[in-house]
């Protein structure tokens, strides 16, 4: 019997995958070299894109072999979203769904000076808290307020109001988004009371309410957000992997267990787990990828140095090429196979933003050491 060095299965020794978390068991060795704490690990492949670079830039020595990577992933500053993958993994959180705002809710009714001029500074209050520009509203107001002007108080009482109603409207569907985007991952049922209290409160008019509520629910999901942060750094990482093996005829499929079951324990609460499976299902999907890749990055190679041959200003994909050799330094898989696209995309004349998305992607996408 041996550990399946993923989820830590005891798997028999006849067994083609881990019975648990169905990590191939062609892809122990590589996944148990790279999470434990030797200094052994094969620098082969950083001599490649070394040698790979040297050839294609003349001027450029090959870059020296590191004594060890420092770790699987860095820490970003901030989770930005990634293109579609072509084929989601089968795990994921099913969660209740939060209707969205379709209408504004109907203008408040009449009332007496009184009663309007109290309803007006409720709203000068909000738009304070929401940070809103409302230096017309209060001369007017002044004016207004003055002569006890009801029909004026009237008009500006329901202009304040439509204005405040569409920015608390505007703010729950930005906050809604964020809550849709965790919830694929982790549930998120305080959020979600909170999201539809806010709903009812703006559909009877309850600014106020609906703007407290409001702030006590973005704290909740940035709350969450950090807590959950690595672990959906890595399953982002872990969608990109796949869809770039698929991308140049590979099958994940025998990486993809630890990826489905760490979205399991994801929608369990079982962050420490989730985590950990993750960042194996990350080295089992590298190691399908990586001679996929580097057949690849030789293609490119040669390609580039036919158009150098031919005149060409080839520059910007050697820097991108400088790039991979950096990210794969790191042991960034993300960054590596962004820098590699970009790469691919100047060769072979393609927009980057048809396949990249986000033009900050490779610089911002980071994560923690698997555990």
């Amino acid at each position: 019997m041996v550990g399946c060095p993923a989820c830590g299965t005891e798997v028999p020794g006849a067994a083609a995958d881990c019975p648990h978390c169905h990590l191939s068991t062609g892809l122990f060795d590589a996944v148990r070299d790279a999470a434990g704490p030797g200094e052994s690990q094969d620098p082969a492949y950083l001599r490649t894109i070394g040698e790979l670079l040297a050839s294609v830039d003349l001027s450029t020595a090959p870059e020296p072999v590191p004594d060890r990577p420092r770790g699987l992933l860095s820490r970003p500053a901030r989770f930005p979203s990634l293109p579609p993958t072509e084929a989601p993994t089968r795990a994921s959180v099913r969660s209740a769904s939060v209707t969205p705002m379709t209408d504004l809710p109907a203008l408040p009714g009449a009332g007496t000076a009184i009663e309007l001029k109290r309803r007006i500074e409720e709203y000068f209050q909000i738009g304070r808290r929401l940070g809103l520009d409302f230096t017309d509203f209060e001369g007017r107001s002044g004016a207004a307020a003055l002569v006890n002007d009801t029909p004026s108080l009237e008009v500006l009482a329901r202009e304040m109001f439509v204005h405040i109603a569409s920015v608390v409207a505007e703010e729950y569907e930005g906050t809604l988004a964020r809550r849709n985007e965790l919830a694929q991952l982790v549930p998120v049922p305080s959020a979600d009371v909170e999201l539809e209290a806010i709903r009812r409160a703006i559909a009877v008019g309850d600014m106020s309410g609906a703007q407290r509520r409001l702030v006590h629910v973005r704290d909740e999901l940035g709350r969450l957000e950090e807590e959950w942060e690595v672990g959906r750094i890595l399953v982002t990482e872990c969608d990109l992997l796949v869809q770039t093996l698929r991308g140049l005829g590979g099958d994940p499929a025998p990486a993809t267990g630890p990826l489905e079951e760490g979205r399991r324990c994801f929608g369990e609460g079982r962050r420490t787990d989730a985590e950990r499976l993750l960042a194996r299902a990350a080295v089992a999907l590298w190691t399908l990828l990586e001679p996929r890749f580097f057949a690849d990055l030789k293609r490119l190679r040669d390609r580039l140095v036919e158009m150098r041959g031919s005149g060409a200003d080839v520059a910007p994909a050697v820097r991108e090429l400088k790039k991979v050799a950096e990210e794969l330094r790191q042991r960034n898989f993300v960054g590596t196979v962004v820098a590699y696209r970009r790469l691919r995309s100047f060769v072979e004349g393609i927009s980057p933003t048809e396949e990249l998305g986000p033009p900050e992607l490779a610089g911002t996408l980071r994560s923690s050491p698997p555990a």
